[in-house]
C-alpha cells in the first residue's frame, strides 16, 4: 500500500486529444521519459520497455474519451505498479497529471528523486508537443 503521493502537473499548449494521442502511443516513451529504458518494443499486442534490468512490460488503459492513461508496469521480478496519468483539457490547451506513488519503505531522497525525474519528464513532454 503506497505510503504518499505526489500529482505532478505540466500544462501544454495543445488540446488536451492532441496530447492524449501521443502519450497513449507507447512508441513515444523514449522521446519523453527517456529515463525509463533505452527502447521500446513490440511483442503482438504487448509493449515493453527495455532497462538494464530486463524488459518491463507496459499495459496502458484501453482507449478513453476522459483523458485516463493509466498504465501498470510489470518488472522482470514480477512486481507490478501503477502509474495513475491524467490529460485533461486546460482552456484551449491542457494539463497533463501524473500521480507519483511511494512504495512502502521507499527513503525520502529516492522518492524526491522520483518526483524529480518524472517532472522533469513532464516539462520534456510539453517541449516536444509544443514544439509540433
Amino acid at each position: 500500500m503506497p505510503t504518499d503521493t505526489a500529482h505532478l502537473a505540466e500544462r501544454i499548449d495543445r488540446p488536451a486529444a492532441d496530447v492524449y494521442a501521443y502519450v497513449a502511443d507507447p512508441a513515444h516513451l523514449p522521446d519523453w521519459a527517456p529515463g525509463l529504458g533505452e527502447k521500446v518494443e513490440r511483442d503482438g499486442d504487448e509493449w515493453f520497455v527495455v532497462t538494464p534490468g530486463g524488459r518491463v512490460k507496459v499495459v496502458f488503459a484501453p482507449p478513453n474519451e476522459f483523458g485516463v492513461l493509466d498504465h501498470v508496469a510489470t518488472f522482470p521480478n514480477g512486481e507490478s505498479f501503477l502509474n495513475p496519468l491524467r490529460v485533461v483539457p486546460y482552456g484551449d490547451g491542457s494539463e497533463i497529471v501524473f500521480s507519483v506513488r511511494r512504495a512502502p519503505g521507499t527513503p525520502d531522497e529516492d522518492f524526491a528523486r522520483d518526483t524529480g525525474l518524472v517532472a522533469a519528464d513532464l516539462a520534456r513532454l510539453k517541449g516536444i508537443l509544443e514544439a509540433r
